[in-house]
């Protein structure tokens, strides 16, 4: 029997791109996307060769891809350097003066970096790195807030062809010991401390509880951000600072193998054993690069925000390689989005006149509970674009941010990727694509994607099914770091010679692809597997309710019972009454077959710091009352208290 996912959502509304935008955009209508879409797949290989000349290498490849499933090399024998790329390139023109990146710490502190400049402290440290014996290949762990040293170190590793491998600062220090162990990490970069809603992260402190399991790393480098007083370990431990000033500001880029690894990146696996995707140098370059041209329609007068934190991948992506890469001015943000006040994000829009910002879903929720009145404060006049990142958007919230916060002019771009992509995958491109709230719309170019269903045929119109990716494309991960086994059973055993995004998705008339959620979070209702996004997006919908998470726990009857839980606007009051309400307003809105059984309500929801729900941990609650599983990536431990009590 083939097993579907029932795809419940019905959007009608259509927003067209505002002829002024079109005008001005790289990419100007949806029959230059066709024509440009239909070359990529036609000819992949001479799409990308094309994307990859506007780009230095310093030889050209002799092959643009050579596939042998489950493993791709791109660009094949060619030499590049992504901090070559990101910085030299710019330094023989007026670009060398213009801001790189743009800094503001959570409490006040600022700086911008020109592009001299940055090219200046990252070969400075590179010339640490070496003098510290970091060599070709060796692995480099970051472990840091979100300031510029953050990227200069990066830049640094890439630079002489280390592996760097960023660990979220949220992380403690077990979580440490596992990513460092496993990459073998010969050098740790760190930071006195960092600030967070107020308080002070101890980062050095979490490094030093760490060193004792960690037996491969020989030297710590520490920046002074807080001027905090630290333990300093003597021959193991050095300050960045009195570093830096004992090196000159020369360092030539090594000319690396296009499939030089560039980073390693640990994402929670369901075990919980952390799996360290791998990337390589020449595929994911020439592909963040492009990407960060035709999705954010990047111009030169731009100043572009994405909020994510560099120890994520689109933090990689997005924050550092990919607005580099293009000489566009980034902004970094240290802290958090409600800090000193739920207006913190807009204020930054106003003080810098940024023009693109890229967030996500779960932050755009916060603000709607957070109240119209904030944003309403602050002019966001400079804005013309918006996106969003991380996990599919409800319908609602992407009205609300096309309202409140694009003022009904700014495209949204609502992207689909994952850190396993390293680069966009399914997006509108902003001055071409009509866009419908909650759709990703369709792929980027040279991306073939398709929804299957469990047996491996192509689902119907608006089926619902399994997300694959048919092709291969230049930023995909090469394998799981030691352990190649692994990468080939997670994502390529489903369907022989196609990636298995583990995502469920539905594709409508127009081919536009409706993202269902993670398939582990699909649940099986009466023999309908039902995604729980939609579900979600339904409660969403209703005017008393902030933010939804729903999860599936075991039930004789039907197989699994839906389970949402529910925080509500600042201004109501939880009560059964209105739980009746909200299973009705779900039945009223997508039918009675995605009616929840349990509503809980409560004040916060379980997430990691990057704002993701942890469903996984929901269902645990939802299922046996306790959490068991991996809590390293959770921000606010005293949630999974309140929701037990909640429970009891």
């Amino acid at each position: 029997m083939e097993q579907k996912i029932t795809s419940l959502s019905k959007e009608k509304r259509v927003f067209h791109p505002k002829e002024p935008f079109s005008r001005r955009a790289h990419i100007k209508s949806m029959a230059q996307y066709k024509k440009m879409y239909n070359e990529s797949i036609k000819n992949p290989e001479k799409f990308w060769a094309k994307a990859a000349e506007e780009l230095y290498w310093f030889r050209r490849w002799k092959e643009v891809l050579k596939w042998k499933p489950p493993h791709a090399q791109w660009f094949v024998k060619g030499k590049l350097n992504m901090s070559y790329n990101c910085l030299d390139r710019h330094l023989g023109s007026w670009r060398r003066n213009k801001a790189a990146i743009i800094w503001e710490g959570e409490n006040g502190d600022t700086a911008t970096w020109t592009y001299q400049q940055l090219h200046s402290q990252v070969c400075k440290f590179a010339n640490v790195l070496k003098m510290l014996g970091i060599q070709k290949g060796d692995r480099v762990c970051i472990y840091m807030p979100m300031i510029p040293e953050i990227a200069v170190a990066m830049l640094a590793c890439a630079r002489i062809g280390a592996v760097h491998s960023i660990i979220f600062g949220g992380f403690s220090s077990s979580a440490l010991v596992d990513r460092i162990n496993d990459a073998q990490a010969k050098l740790v970069v760190t930071a006195d401390g960092a600030y967070r809603r107020g308080t002070i992260v101890k980062l050095k402190e979490n490094v030093d509880n760490a060193m004792a399991d960690c037996p491969t790393v020989e030297n710590v480098v520490v920046v002074k951000r807080l001027e905090q007083e630290v333990i300093m370990h003597y021959g193991r431990d050095h300050w960045y600072d009195e570093l830096m000033h004992s090196v000159d500001d020369v360092c030539p880029a090594e000319q690396l193998d296009s499939e030089h690894p560039l980073y390693i990146l640990y994402t929670s696996g369901t075990t919980g054993k952390p799996k360290g995707i791998l990337h390589t140098t020449g595929g994911y370059t020439v592909m963040t690069y492009l990407t960060t041209k035709y999705v954010f329609d990047i111009k030169e007068e731009d100043i572009y925000w994405c909020t994510a934190d560099a120890g994520w991948v689109t933090g990689h992506s997005y924050v550092v390689y990919g607005p580099l890469l293009n000489g566009a001015t980034t902004v970094m943000y240290e802290g958090a989005p409600n800090y000193p006040d739920p207006d913190r994000f807009w204020k930054i829009i106003d003080k810098y006149k940024i023009n693109v910002f890229y967030t996500a879903p779960t932050a755009i929720r916060a603000f709607i509970k957070w109240g119209e009145e904030w944003p309403r404060k602050h002019k966001l006049d400079t804005l013309r674009l918006l996106g969003t990142v991380g996990e599919p958007i409800n319908p609602e919230a992407w009205m609300w941010y096309y309202k409140v916060i694009g003022k009904g002019k700014c495209p949204i771009v609502d992207t689909w990727w994952q850190t396993e992509t390293g680069a966009i995958m399914i997006t509108p491109i902003p001055g071409a694509t009509p866009t419908k709230p909650g759709t990703v719309t369709l792929p980027f170019f040279g991306i073939v994607p398709e929804v299957m269903t469990k047996e491996g045929k192509k689902c119907k119109v608006n089926e619902g099914g399994y997300l694959v990716i048919t092709k291969p494309w230049p930023a995909m991960l090469r394998t799981i770091y030691k352990d190649d086994h692994r990468y080939q059973r997670q994502y390529w055993s489903e369907y022989p010679g196609i990636y298995f995004t583990g995502d469920g998705a539905r594709k409508d008339k127009d081919g536009y692809f409706w993202i269902m959620g993670r398939v582990d979070d699909v649940i099986n209702v009466s023999g309908h597997r039902i995604g729980t996004a939609e579900v979600e997006s339904a409660l969403v919908a209703h005017a008393k309710v902030a933010e939804s998470a729903v999860v599936g726990r075991p039930d004789d009857l039907k197989g699994s019972a839906i389970c949402a839980f529910v925080t509500l606007e600042g201004k109501y009051a939880p009560s059964e009454e209105l739980k009746a309400e909200l299973k009705e307003w779900v039945v009223k809105q997508i039918g009675a077959l995605a009616r929840p059984d349990e509503i809980r309500l409560t004040e916060a929801l379980p997430k990691t710091r990057s704002g993701k729900i942890m469903r996984r941990l929901l269902r645990e609650i939802a299922t046996q009352g306790i959490v068991t599983g991996d809590t390293t990536t959770l921000e606010d431990f005293s949630v999974l208290e309140t929701l037990r009590d909640e429970e009891e």
